[in-house]
């Protein structure tokens, strides 16, 4: 996916109420929106380079967009909202090794009046649910890690993915790595220790667990390579 204007570089100076962020461009600080309402664990320290999409939409009070974040010398995609777009760029280009050639590609599909997956997709007639997590924590420096605090949330669509494998759908959970450089995936159990039961749960009934990391630059954000999960 590439960005429709020239990113801008700054300097954090902290994040705050969730959606706000200050930074220092050039001489001047400006707002801007912050598109992650997670933790962002490891990734806010003062000073980090951050690169923004400005906007000139009269509707919008902040002129300003946070994408990128440059910690421990990684970029890392930031932008939860661009998740999907990445990935449905990576199904109709065919860079998702197990995902490829699909007869058709759906976003945002209600599997039942609870739960809503990322994607549908058909491939020889067979139906695929897809369910995306952006991930944007690492603690060290090749191994990147999902979640970056308790999610609820997320262990509910896990349940649901058995689920819709018990009434005859196939299923991915697709790990989309926004960070530079990371070599290895994992689980962060010691974060969420119930997400990783549901985990396993949901590994043992047959839901496919795969990451991919992005390449990543001012310009655009791509899905570019497969990397391995760790805690098998």
């Amino acid at each position: 996916m590439e960005f429709t204007k020239s990113l801008i570089k700054g300097k954090l100076i902290k994040r705050y109420k969730r959606f706000f962020t200050d930074v220092k461009l050039s001489k001047d600080i400006v707002t801007a929106h912050c598109p992650n309402t997670g933790s962002m664990k490891g990734l806010l320290e003062e000073g980090n380079e951050v690169y923004l999409l400005p906007n000139n939409d009269p509707k919008k009070k902040l002129k300003y967009g946070l994408e990128i974040i440059k910690s421990r010398k990684n970029l890392v995609g930031i932008n939860t909202h661009m998740a999907n777009r990445i990935v449905q760029h990576g199904l109709e280009n065919n860079l998702v090794n197990e995902l490829k050639n699909n007869d058709y590609i759906k976003p945002e599909v209600f599997f039942n009046d609870h739960t809503r997956f990322d994607f549908l997709v058909e491939k020889k007639k067979q139906k695929i649910f897809i369910e995306v997590k952006n991930v944007t924590l690492f603690r060290n420096k090749d191994t990147a890690e999902f979640p970056d605090a308790v999610t609820s949330r997320g262990s509910k669509h896990l349940l649901a993915l058995i689920d819709a494998i018990n009434k005859g759908y196939k299923t991915y959970l697709l790990f989309l790595v926004q960070i530079q450089n990371m070599k290895y995936f994992k689980i962060a159990k010691d974060i969420d220790e119930q997400y990783y039961i549901n985990y396993l749960k949901a590994k043992k009934a047959g839901v496919n667990f795969i990451a991919y990391r992005c390449d990543i630059s001012s310009k655009r954000i791509t899905i570019e390579k497969k990397i391995k999960i760790i805690n098998e």
